[in-house]
């Protein structure tokens, strides 16, 4: 009996205050054109009997357009329309056959094989020995520029194509490593090769390792056995000189013994 009592005294002021908001809501929607300017002006409210008065969201009509995307340059964009595909370049009767047939066997109708594969035909005529030189470093640092180049333009527009990225890296170590001995074997043709097909060689760090306060530690421990082995293997050298000498002096007197 008592909470009855006690659940009805709590319960009687939030009653009042629901039925004043209902009052409030029957009123405004009774006159509905008598509102004030300010009113008329602010965001209008939804009310309902018991329910809170919630303003809408605010919408922005006046955005800015957004920029569009420029494509990213390929590098099959400076292969001209209308060159011949790789096969018919040296077909004679190719150059005199009508215009549908030089459509049909040029560039323009070409799918991208078949255009990466012209690229690469000519970068590596760029940097080639001679006319038959297919498998010199000079030759593979080419075709695999060609190869990183045409994976990045994939990624530019599919850049969660992780088999690909994946491909690229491998690429671009392997290239590394033909430029690191090239640079080595023969600097001219490393420089040929780089202003030719634009690259830009840097140097990998010394050492990328983070400095850690284990790493520090452990090589300060390191570098102290390093001395205590040094030191140890100077004492053995003395000992080893006292003994080749005391060794020598013996002998010698034992010559002069004989000799006497």
């Amino acid at each position: 009996m008592f909470t009855n009592i006690a659940l009805r005294a709590v319960l009687r002021p939030s009653v009042g205050v629901l039925r004043e908001s209902g009052a409030v809501c029957s009123v405004l929607s009774a006159r509905p054109w008598t509102r004030s300017p300010a009113s008329v002006s602010g965001p209008r409210v939804s009310c309902g009997a018991g329910s809170f008065a919630v303003p809408p969201p605010v919408r922005h009509y006046a955005r800015s357009a957004k920029k569009r995307k420029t494509a990213p340059v390929s590098q099959l964009s400076d292969l001209p329309p209308t060159m011949l595909k790789m096969d018919y370049a040296a077909v004679p009767l190719a150059q005199t056959t009508d215009d549908i047939v030089k459509r049909l066997l040029s560039l323009e109708l070409a799918s991208h094989s078949e255009k990466l594969q012209m690229k690469k035909e000519q970068m590596i005529a760029k940097v080639q020995r001679d006319k038959d030189d297919r498998h010199s470093m000079e030759v593979q640092v080419a075709v695999l520029t060609a190869r990183i180049r045409n994976y990045q333009e994939h990624l530019q527009k599919h850049h969660k194509d992780k088999a690909n990225k994946r491909r690229m890296l491998m690429a671009i170590d392997r290239r590394k490593k033909l430029l690191k001995n090239l640079r080595l074997v023969s600097y001219d043709s490393f420089e040929k090769v780089c202003e030719e097909l634009g690259i830009t060689y840097s140097f990998p760090p010394e050492y990328n390792r983070r400095a850690t306060r284990r790493w520090l530690a452990k090589k300060a421990f390191c570098i102290k056995v390093f001395k205590e082995v040094q030191k140890q293997k100077a004492e053995q050298r003395l000992q080893m000189k006292k003994s080749l000498a005391s060794t020598g002096t013996k002998a010698v007197k034992t010559k002069d013994v004989h000799t006497q």
